[in-house]
Order: C-alpha cells, then sequence, then structure tokens
C-alpha cells in the first residue's frame, strides 16, 4: 500500500511546487499540484511534469491510475474561493 505522504514527498523534493495535496487508496491517486511554474506550460506539459516523478511507482503498479489537476497560485486561489463559496 502507498502512503500518501511517500507520493507527497516524492513530488515535493522533485517539482518546485507551492502546495501539493494526494488522496486516494488501492493504487488509484489523485494530486493537485500548485505552482506557478505550470503557468508557462501547456496542460500536457503540465501533466508530464508532475507524472514524472513518478514513473517508476506505475513500473511497479505501486501506482495504477493517477488523476492530476494543476493550478497555478492565483488559479488555486480562485479555485479555493469558489469551493468555500460553492
Amino acid at each position: 500500500m502507498m502512503e500518501l505522504k511517500t507520493i507527497e514527498d516524492i513530488l515535493r523534493n522533485s517539482l518546485d511546487l507551492d502546495e501539493v495535496y494526494v488522496q486516494g487508496e488501492n493504487s488509484h491517486y489523485g494530486v493537485i499540484a500548485v505552482s506557478d511554474a505550470f503557468a508557462s506550460l501547456s496542460k500536457v506539459k503540465q501533466q508530464q511534469m508532475v507524472y514524472a516523478p513518478l514513473a517508476d511507482l506505475f513500473a511497479t503498479n505501486a501506482i495504477h491510475a493517477l488523476t492530476i489537476k494543476t493550478f497555478t497560485t492565483e488559479q488555486w486561489k480562485r479555485e479555493r474561493l469558489l469551493n468555500i463559496v460553492g
């Protein structure tokens, strides 16, 4: 069973993230990654950036499925406000 904190640590250590959240179980996980580094990248590049440090975990089937949501800090502020209000 993959620890959520392990995935968070890998992403924190590999990428310049302001915030990262991981949830899930049974090798199906969701990641929310917040970084201004995403601002200049296409959605595909953003996904690849988050996926790359976790490639070994896919290879060993520790992660079977991963949903990635990426936000810049500004987008994340808006997202949180929408979720609080909504």
